[in-house]
């Protein structure tokens, strides 16, 4: 099942690690939040026009005359308050004045954040430890000619050649898929743990990677009018499939906001990471039980990116303890070419037409990530 996935992940009170600075300065503390997507961007307010009081001098103005008159200035008029309440008419107040206005800052990681630091700052933000490539369990998931496709290599091979090619030289209609950030497949079950007991206390070792003088806050959106101690999934109590299995991520999908393939990859992982934590909140409140695992595909048509991360602790306040786990495998091809027409140079064939290059160990990938708690 799925469903288009809005979140923002909010980070409450970052401060430099020990390593950022002076070996006297005091750990970093961690504090974040889920909450649905609640703002929306509006036009800046017009700058109203200086008038120049000069004492002594009296302004004539037309408002005697109830129209326009060149040469005369507009009068001024105290200002009318309704006494029913007008959507369309409404001004918000003042940031100061509104009653979710803090004076501590927090920072905000939305859908167009463009991470300086891609990965690794995710990696702090979230207290992660990186493990490249994916689970080996997980990959002998597709080993098994009972969890193949039949005709399996031949059916992708089909599909890409209809969405790149066909198109192209036929006529037929046109179709949109809409989403923010991504399409959420949910489970009824949540997925197993992919690191036992001993694996998940191995990590309490890892040294988090920095980047000073670089903050971990820069280019997240500073704001101080939010809601503490809110986290929300995006589902209702009762609902069905409540957990979620994989999160896909199409690249591209938002022609003004175009992230490079290692800011995209960032945002998979505080996506994912986010999701996990509003459900860790969720089930087991501030202490986590047992470990939450979500998993993430990020695509532009050609090349994947597989993610699956597994939340193993929900204390962020510093740099030592148990971190959580993320496997990353990055930039794997699909194939190589889709061409409707050959690209010949110097009278050769450089490319020919149709697919070229189909690597079928990139779908088994994917569909080991969609077998994943089901086999």
């Amino acid at each position: 099942m799925a469903a288009p996935l809005f979140q923002n992940v909010f980070v409450k009170d970052v401060r430099r690690l020990s390593a950022h600075g002076r070996a006297r300065c005091l750990q970093a503390r961690r504090h974040f939040g889920v909450s649905c997507c609640l703002t929306a961007k509006v036009p800046p307010p017009r700058k109203p026009r200086e008038r120049v009081e000069i004492p002594g001098l009296e302004m004539i103005t037309y408002g005697e005359k109830m129209h326009y008159v060149p040469g005369l200035a507009k009068p001024i008029y105290a200002h009318w308050e309704r006494d029913y309440k007008d959507p369309r008419y409404y001004k918000a107040p003042p940031a100061c004045e509104m009653p979710l206005h803090k004076e501590k800052p927090c920072y905000v990681y939305h859908q167009r954040t463009s991470a300086l630091e891609g990965v690794r700052q995710a990696l702090w933000l979230t207290k992660t430890k990186p493990i490249s490539g994916l689970p080996p369990q997980l990959l002998s998931l597709t080993e098994s000619s009972a969890n193949q496709i039949p005709d399996q290599d031949e059916r992708v091979k089909n599909c890409v050649v209809v969405i790149c090619i066909q198109p192209v030289v036929s006529d037929q209609d046109l179709f949109q898929v809409r989403g923010q950030s991504g399409l959420l497949h949910n489970c009824m079950d949540p997925l197993p743990e992919v690191c036992g007991k001993q694996e998940v206390s191995d990590t309490a070792d890892h040294v988090l990677e920095t980047f000073y003088p670089v903050s971990p806050t820069i280019d997240l959106q500073k704001v101080q009018v939010y809601k503490e101690e809110l986290n929300c999934s995006g589902f209702r109590e009762g609902y069905p499939y409540p957990h979620a299995h994989t999160l896909y991520f199409l690249e591209g999908a938002d022609a003004r906001c175009k992230l490079r393939p290692e800011q995209f990859r960032t945002k998979m992982l505080m996506f994912t990471f986010g999701n996990a934590l509003a459900r860790a909140q969720k089930l087991y409140g501030p202490i986590l039980d047992r470990p939450i695992t979500v998993q993430a595909v990020g695509t532009n048509g050609r090349i994947f990116q597989f993610l699956v991360f597994q939340l193993n602790t929900t204390n962020l306040a510093g740099d030592d303890g148990i971190k959580n786990q993320v496997w990353l495998e990055e930039d794997v091809e699909l194939y190589d070419f889709a061409k409707v027409r050959p690209l010949i140079k110097k009278k050769q064939v450089k490319i020919p037409a149709g697919l070229a290059g189909y690597k079928p160990e990139t779908f088994s990938k994917f569909l080991a990530l969609y077998l994943h708690g089901a086999v």
